[in-house]
């Protein structure tokens, strides 16, 4: 049996056989600890007949973990000096299926039709790069692709931004843009010192569970989420202020009080304090005047 891949001799070794360097512009940082990469496989709640979809598996460390846990992966590489390395470290799992491609331009629904079976249970595990963590994980929310859930190695900063519920510092339009299509929670934090090279913040894991609906019924998602978005432009001004600044104009001004009052919420509130419900119940009344 070869030795695991993100052991930091094993990795120096593969990168100084292939004269392989790091390019900033891609955000690349592997992983050199098994025992972190075998908690975030078990985050995903794989079994022997679940799938796995990977995004950036470098040089094959987490792709591997994925493959002694599961039954097919597929893993999409941006960087073409790493298919050579890939073909090496993975040869040992045949049923492991690297794709070139950047995912954002990916066709991800048929990737999935292609490589997967019907129903087959599927989860999308990834340590992400962090200048594309939040492209990356709306497009996968917004495609509603036939998966379970998602679990990713992101910036913590960011993942707390993701999971953060309403009234703390940390929430914001982001925090509602995945919670609407997804139940999300940070699993672990994982330092940075675990990496090559080292990034300056530390990571932490992210589990996204899909919902079967998204959190609250709304007529309009696009008018939903401005106005999310709109409600967040200034955190420190109120919630009437950012919506006559940012969606409405300011003739509109009692038109929107009205509906704030009959939704049962305060216009000097700012929108960190607002549920989701509340949202959708805001979005859907002000429709009308939209």
């Amino acid at each position: 049996m070869s030795k695991e891949i993100a052991t930091p001799n094993r990795t120096k070794e593969i990168l100084k056989k292939y004269g392989f360097s790091f390019k900033k512009s891609l955000g690349q940082n592997f992983l050199i600890d098994t025992n972190v990469l075998r908690n975030i496989v078990g985050c995903a709640d794989l079994h022997e007949n679940s799938g796995a979809i990977e995004i950036g598996p470098g040089i094959g460390a987490l792709t591997e973990q994925l493959a002694k846990r599961c039954e097919r992966v597929v893993a999409f590489e941006i960087d073409q000096r790493l298919l050579p390395i890939l073909n090496e470290t993975l040869a040992p799992y045949p049923h492991v299926t690297v794709i070139h491609s950047d995912v954002l331009e990916a066709d991800i629904h048929s990737v999935i039709k292609e490589n997967f079976k019907e129903n087959q249970d599927l989860m999308v595990v990834a340590n992400l790069p962090y200048y594309v963590t939040t492209p990356i994980l709306m497009k996968l929310l917004e495609e509603k692709l036939p998966i379970r859930g998602i679990v990713v190695m992101i910036q913590k900063e960011v993942a707390e931004r993701i999971a953060a519920k309403p009234g703390t510092k940390d929430y914001g339009s982001l925090s509602i843009a995945a919670q609407y299509y997804a139940e999300a929670s940070t699993e672990i934090i994982v330092p940075k010192t675990v990496f090559v090279p080292q990034p300056n913040v530390d990571s932490a894991v992210l589990r996204l569970t899909l919902r079967t609906e998204p959190a609250v019924k709304v007529k309009d998602e696009e008018f939903f989420f401005k106005l999310v978005k709109a409600s967040f432009a200034q955190r420190r001004k109120t919630l009437m202020n950012n919506l006559t600044h940012n969606l409405f104009s300011k003739t509109e001004k009692e038109a929107i009080e009205a509906v704030l009052t009959e939704c049962n919420i305060d216009p000097t509130r700012r929108g960190e304090t607002l549920s989701m419900e509340e949202f959708g119940l805001l979005a859907n009344s002000l429709l009308e005047i939209k």
